[in-house]
């Protein structure tokens, strides 16, 4: 299944914002694959002297930035798996910047991020694998608004591509 198949009304145009990082030709595996080499190599790249650093003191840190990668894929998974598996609640939406401080990032070692990030993108990619194009097209409610199983999948890897070009931008 392409990113080209998913319908902009399978998502609230929120999340457009992450879905049209991605090549419409890309497939969804491939972008959980190929996403997770160049997210992991550009993470462990990064010279330990900055990864501490915010470009303002209310931002987050590079590994902060990190650690809401992986949490923010940890959610949409669980949007994607409970919508593949038809199930009808409304699912809620969550504040990104209250999982920060909890997660204790800024006490993590880089080494630490990178085996979770590479742990949780393996658990995510066999999930992906054991669903099929009418699981993942099915539409559920995510945060108050329409989401299908695919979009919430498809948000991860243009999620990581849309934080990654922000460290570049104003971090490094």
């Amino acid at each position: 299944m392409k990113k080209l198949e998913v319908s902009s009304n399978e998502y609230d145009e929120y999340y457009g914002r992450y879905i049209h990082k991605l090549s419409d030709d890309i497939t969804l595996i491939d972008s959980f694959s190929e996403g997770a080499l160049k997210t992991y190599d550009f993470f462990k790249n990064i010279a330990n002297a900055k990864l501490d650093y915010k470009y303002q003191p209310e931002k987050w840190s590079i590994k902060e930035i990190f650690q809401h990668l992986i949490d923010s894929e940890r959610v949409f998974m669980h949007r994607c798996f409970r919508i593949a598996r038809r199930d009808t609640t409304p699912l809620a939406g969550f504040d990104q910047n209250i999982y920060i401080s909890p997660s204790n990032a800024s006490h993590k070692s880089i080494g630490y991020l990178l085996e979770e990030f590479k742990i949780t993108r393996a658990n995510s990619i066999q999930l992906l694998k054991s669903l099929d194009n009418e699981d993942l097209s099915f539409i559920g409610n995510a945060n108050g608004t329409k989401m299908s199983a695919r979009a919430a999948a498809f948000v991860i890897p243009g999620h990581d591509i849309w934080h990654i070009e922000i460290i570049k931008e104003r971090y490094l």
